[in-house]
């Protein structure tokens, strides 16, 4: 795949990193000048100070750290941030925070990670009957014993 074209908004930010070889997600960082507290069940933009040009057929999708919500509570408040390769704004991260403590992010800190997926978007038609199937239906839980 191509690089992804990057533009620092601020000086002070940083690139999207892979914490190994092989992983999936770039980590985000947050971008700050001073650092930001979340209180409990509150939700917070925390920018990064990147905007990028994510290409034409694919996504940016904006996913939990796994560490931070484990230990800290905090995650993305939509669960999944969707990025269109067509958006060059900055991007943000709504981080919530599910705990019952304040939690205080740093400038530098990894907040999220950024994962680049190819995306279809075939149309719709309108139809009187669907195709069946074993399952038809059912719908949560009624595949499971």
């Amino acid at each position: 795949m191509e690089k992804i074209r990057v533009k620092k908004l601020k000086e002070k930010a940083i690139l999207p990193t892979y914490g190994s070889i092989e992983a999936a997600g770039a980590d985000l960082y947050a971008c700050l000048d001073e650092n930001i507290t979340i209180g409990p069940g509150e939700s917070v933009f925390v920018p990064t100070g990147l905007a990028m040009e994510i290409p034409q057929g694919y996504a940016g999708f904006i996913y939990a750290r796994s560490g931070l919500a484990c230990k800290r509570g905090l995650a993305p408040a939509n669960k999944v941030g969707v990025v269109d390769s067509d958006y060059r704004g900055e991007f943000m991260v709504v981080l919530h925070n599910h705990g019952n403590m304040p939690q205080e992010i740093a400038h530098g800190e990894r907040i999220a990670q950024l994962v680049i997926t190819p995306v279809f978007t075939p149309g719709f038609t309108e139809v009187t009957e669907l195709a069946d199937t074993d399952r038809s239906d059912g719908g949560f839980g009624s595949t499971g014993k």
